[in-house]
């Protein structure tokens, strides 16, 4: 019998180009796409549409382009990145294409995709946040990222600096799975910094954008990637935000899609802390362990990962450590302090809480902010 398979595969990568082609035709959006394609199935069936029965259900500029035929040539980088292993192109047609994004108002009608595409249909929280996040934010995102995978979420963040690198590295340190959503091509790494994140993303987990490949860094393109962190997932933790942030975006766009809103509160001080006290008296549920997490969303434990941060609430200034240093991490608390208050309530000379902060600091227990204040880390 003659095998068919190469015959096959052609032709589902004709099928595969025409959805770009459709896509890269200026003025088609999510909702005039997923319009065509109800009013004329496929895209094959909507390029062999009559310019008149385009402009039935678009406009004469969209009409007119359609009728011209896929450019072959503008498509060529984009087979030829789709001919290397491990990339993939999933559509509303494909079965892998993630379900939870069937239900929200504006879903992407295709996605360019790095990396395992079965994570797409698997239980996931989005963990978002500051880019100028705290060194305590950034542990706090490592942390609850890491403990969620032992309960089978993937973890959905968005690549950038802060607080969402943060979240991508403790789910892989846990051995975890997680989705990186980018507002790029995926040809381009942004920021560069996450070079080498990105890279063991795509290798352990699966990188996404509904973006062409050559998109680069555009600032409209994060908040509007923003819906499909949220549409993802069944949950968005808010773990450091200011006020006016793509978090915030991103936790409303979760709102509007019925998804649940988690806010990790912090000092009355932080600029960084506003936004997630925002979303709690908006009613998001304040959370300061995955316990919270898991009670809300009923989950259940699928391995036996060792929290990095425990449910235990401890007090540092409870410990027997007797040693100047211990006095001085026992008079921080939490907050940020300036050095010169640091030394008005320990007693010591300036050199001596200097030197000390930089041995505290050395060891990981104190983190130095901008504007020479210091901030004691759990």
């Amino acid at each position: 019998m003659p095998d068919h398979s190469e015959d096959n595969y052609s032709d589902a990568l004709v099928e595969k180009s025409l959805w770009i082609s459709l896509g890269n035709i200026h003025g088609i959006g999510p909702q005039t796409f997923c319009q065509l394609l109800k009013s004329f199935g496929t895209p094959t069936q909507i390029y062999a549409a009559t310019y008149r029965q385009l402009k039935e259900v678009t406009s004469d500029s969209i009409a007119a382009a359609i009728t011209q035929g896929a450019d072959e040539h503008a498509l060529a980088d984009s087979l030829k990145w789709l001919a290397q292993p491990n990339n993939h192109l999933v559509t509303l047609a494909d079965t892998e294409y993630p379900k939870s994004l069937l239900e929200i108002a504006d879903p992407p009608p295709f996605l360019y995709a790095k990396g395992n595409l079965a994570l797409l249909n698997q239980p996931s929280i989005a963990i978002v946040g500051s880019r100028n996040a705290s060194v305590q934010g950034e542990k706090n995102a490592e942390a609850f990222a890491h403990d969620l995978c032992g309960y089978g979420l993937c973890i959905v963040s968005g690549l950038a600096l802060g607080i969402d690198g943060a979240a991508h590295r403790g789910a892989l340190n846990a051995h975890g799975n997680t989705i990186a959503v980018v507002g790029t091509g995926l040809d381009i790494v942004y920021p560069a910094k996450h070079r080498d994140l990105a890279h063991q993303i795509a290798e352990r987990g699966l990188i996404i954008s509904e973006f062409p490949l050559g998109t680069p860094s555009k600032p409209q393109n994060f908040p509007k990637r923003n819906r499909i962190i949220s549409g993802l997932s069944l949950g968005c933790l808010v773990v450091e935000a200011n006020l006016q942030s793509g978090s915030q975006i991103t936790a409303r766009l979760a709102a509007e899609q019925g998804r649940e809103i988690f806010a990790i509160p912090g000092s009355i001080h932080s600029p960084m802390s506003k936004g997630c006290h925002q979303l709690i008296k908006q009613g998001a549920k304040l959370v300061d362990c995955t316990q919270d997490i898991v009670e809300e969303l009923k989950l259940e434990a699928v391995s036996d990962t060792k929290p990095l941060n425990s449910n235990a609430k401890v007090d540092a200034s409870s410990h027997t450590d007797d040693t100047p240093g211990s006095k001085l991490l026992g008079a921080m608390g939490f907050e940020a302090i300036s050095l010169e208050h640091l030394v008005n309530i320990s007693g010591l000379t300036v050199s001596e809480v200097s030197s000390m902060l930089m041995i505290l600091e050395l060891e990981g227990k104190v983190a130095s902010l901008t504007g020479g204040q210091y901030q004691k880390i759990v």
